[in-house]
Order: structure tokens, then sequence, then C-alpha cells
């Protein structure tokens, strides 16, 4: 089961960035993705996924509300923070942990250390005083 998220996590970042749904572009993406090399760490567990699942749909109307805000309330503050990447993530599950935080507005991952950290970068509205 968790291959096949594998695969569709692949597939689904193929389709992005080619945002071509043809047969042909269909057969090429998933051949890519079958040769891809395979990773060499444990695979996910299947609630891990689920949860990915929830962020992500969590993360969609996150972003329409951010950029509102962004848009109406002027945001000059900014930040750069540490955080802390999950227990036992595989490298699938830490790509879509980078995609969602960019993903919304007003954080974006600058750079992923391999001690398992995200540096991110933040705006945040002035605090008034």
């Amino acid at each position: 089961m968790i291959s096949y998220l594998d695969l569709l996590l692949k597939l689904t970042i193929w389709f992005l960035l080619t945002s071509d749904f043809t047969l042909a572009n269909i057969i090429i993406g998933v051949t890519i993705c079958v040769l891809l090399p395979k990773k060499l760490t444990s695979p996910g567990k299947l609630k891990d996924w689920l949860r990915a699942l929830i962020e992500v749909l969590i993360a969609i109307p996150q972003a329409y509300i951010e950029a509102i805000e962004i848009m109406l309330f002027p945001h000059k503050e900014e930040d750069i923070t540490m955080e802390r990447v999950k227990p036992r993530r595989t490298p699938g599950l830490i790509f879509l942990d980078i995609f969602l935080i960019t993903f919304t507005p007003k954080t974006i991952v600058l750079k992923y250390h391999e001690e398992g950290w995200y540096e991110v970068h933040r705006i945040k509205r002035r605090k008034s005083s």
C-alpha cells in the first residue's frame, strides 16, 4: 500500500511540473516514476500518510485565508525559525512537509538540514504598540 502512495506522490509531482494530462504524458510519467530509484529507508506507515493527507486538506483553506490577510493587512515583520522534522519521516513525507510549509503564503522553507531540521522563513503582522 505504501509503495502505491509513493508512486502517487511522484505522479502528482510529475503532473504539477508538466500540467499535461494527455495519455502520452501519463505513460511517460508512470514510466519515469517506476524507473526512479527506490528509497533505501524504511517505508512510511499508512497512518503517517493519512495524517499528511489531512494536513494537505487543512493547508488549502489556510493558504487562501493567509493570502487574504496579506492583502488586507500588511505583514512587515519577519523571522527565521528552525522546526524539527517529525519522527520517522520517509523522504516522500519530508518532501510533502516542505511542500505544505511552502504552500501557505506566509511561510517558506529555506533549507532542509540533514540532522532533521527545517529552516523556515515567516512573515507576520507588526505587533501593535
